[in-house]
């Protein structure tokens, strides 16, 4: 985040400035950007030489935890980054990586839907794939490949075996 993105973020008033520590930092801006990006709290306060519980009456007061929550790709970006130097799970390195392509650069949420038109695929066939799925039921191997196994049925290879 931009000097000029934290500086509009600030109240207008100088009565939260004069008396906290965080505003009268000569490091305000790298501390509000790297809480921004979801630094944590603790080890930043510690890094600067503030207390925890001013700089979350600083970012409270400055309205800087809407600007993190939008920032949250920062924060599955983080855990996606650290997979190999920490011990987690499979599982939650691809939770969270399933989540990181799902938020938009906004950070909002987007689910994406994508829809299939099977009569397109019919369309393409040839007159010989139509005569050969009629009488077996068995689809090209393009077909299978376009669509996924799952929308033709086709699960795994038991279906081939009881076929």
């Amino acid at each position: 985040m931009s000097k000029i993105e934290l500086r509009e973020s600030r109240p207008k008033g100088r009565r939260h400035e004069a008396a906290c520590l965080v505003c009268r930092h000569p490091q305000r801006d790298e501390i509000e950007s790297e809480w921004i990006g979801w630094g944590q709290t603790s080890k930043l306060a510690q890094q600067y030489g503030v207390s925890r519980d001013s700089l979350y009456r600083h970012c409270h007061a400055l309205g800087l935890f809407e600007k993190r929550r939008r920032n949250l790709r920062a924060a599955l970006e983080r855990i996606v980054e650290q997979a190999d130097s920490v011990e987690v799970s499979a599982s939650s390195v691809v939770a969270a990586a399933t989540a990181l392509a799902k938020i938009n650069s906004s950070g909002q949420w987007v689910d994406k839907i994508e829809q299939v038109n099977l009569n397109d695929f019919f369309d393409r066939m040839t007159a010989q794939e139509l005569e050969q799925y009629a009488q077996t039921g068995d689809l090209p191997e393009w077909f299978k490949q376009m669509v996924g196994t799952t929308a033709t049925g086709n699960d795994g290879p038991e279906d081939e075996r009881d076929g």
